[in-house]
């Protein structure tokens, strides 16, 4: 009987078989909700994303002369050359001069677009300065978000609801670790600490869900430490203030220190009344000092330099 055996040639060519299909089978299950960073809804994230490639194409200006300069070595001094051309002792001023040159340059150019684009794209300064924004506070916890609507006087755990085309300015603090507030697809992250507040300006234009989460680690629960932002018609909105405002539950001081404390994968939870001034409490109880200063403060530095420009977001 003849023995069939695997050759070496066989076995690699299976090996990348499998390898093309496991690519293929991952890119067929995927959709624009799957690269929120390089398929973003929100005009803010869009501007980030903007960044992002023209970063990476002028960084490209450096690499790829080295790979294709790798390609052209590795064929020209190869053993089977016969005309490798090799001159150990060549030295060229005018090569070194483009070797340094480029790079410096692109340094210069991407140094140039990070400053205007953190301008612009501050994450303190009003999306649009002449719609009136929804205010929400975000208070970062051990392992979960808790979201107060001050002006519509309710708070939900886990869930962040927002009307379409009205701007939304959130103030966000921790009451634990340091955390990091990110939507992706609508806007950056931005962190938040402990006796300090922070702000986040965003708008959403299209009805869409997306995923929240903080992106720096707090310990056990940080994996899932995820929130939904749903992106609602102002309607919708309305009729969603109406199921929270039907909750039977209350947001006092004794059922807020319940929540804060460390919990694991905590659903979505309804409040139909939040007690007031409760996120400024916060930052002063790490603080000891009045949060309404540091609120003046920030809505004074929001406002010195908010000017217009063609997207309609506020920049230096």
């Amino acid at each position: 009987m003849k023995t069939v055996g695997t050759s070496p040639e066989s076995l690699q060519r299976g090996l990348r078989t499998a390898f093309l299909i496991g690519v293929a089978l991952l890119l067929a299950g995927c959709s624009t909700e799957d690269w929120p960073v390089l398929l973003p809804d929100g005009p803010i994230a869009r501007e980030e994303r903007e960044l992002l490639f023209a970063a990476v194409g002028l960084m490209l200006l450096v690499v790829l002369p080295v790979y294709i300069l790798a390609i052209i070595v590795l064929t020209r001094y190869r053993a089977s050359s016969n005309n490798p051309n090799y001159r150990p002792e060549w030295q060229s001023n005018r090569v070194d001069a483009i070797v340094w040159a480029g790079p410096a340059i692109i340094v210069v150019a991407i140094g140039t677009l990070v400053w205007d684009y953190t301008h612009r794209l501050d994450p303190y300064l009003a999306v649009e300065p002449d719609k009136t924004p929804l205010r929400v506070e975000a208070i970062a916890q051990d392992w979960k978000w808790l979201f107060i609507y001050p002006e519509q006087n309710v708070a939900v755990v886990n869930e962040l609801v927002i009307p379409t085309g009205q701007p939304v300015s959130i103030r966000i603090t921790s009451d634990t670790v340091m955390n990091s507030l990110y939507v992706a697809g609508l806007a950056g992250q931005i962190y938040a600490m402990a006796g300090m507040q922070t702000r986040l300006n965003l708008i959403a234009n299209d009805e869409d869900t997306y995923i929240g989460r903080n992106m720096q680690y707090s310990g056990t629960g940080f994996a899932d430490q995820q929130f939904r932002v749903k992106v609602v018609p102002p309607a919708g909105f309305e009729s969603w203030l109406d199921i929270v405002r039907a909750s039977p539950d209350a947001l006092d001081g004794q059922t807020y220190a319940e929540l804060a404390r460390p919990s694991q994968k905590v659903p979505v939870k309804y409040y139909s009344s939040a007690e007031p001034n409760l996120f400024d409490s916060i930052i002063e109880k790490y603080s000891g000092q009045p949060a309404e200063r540091r609120t003046a403060q920030l809505d004074a530095y929001a406002g010195e330099f908010i000017c217009e420009t063609p997207s309609g977001r506020g920049s230096l």
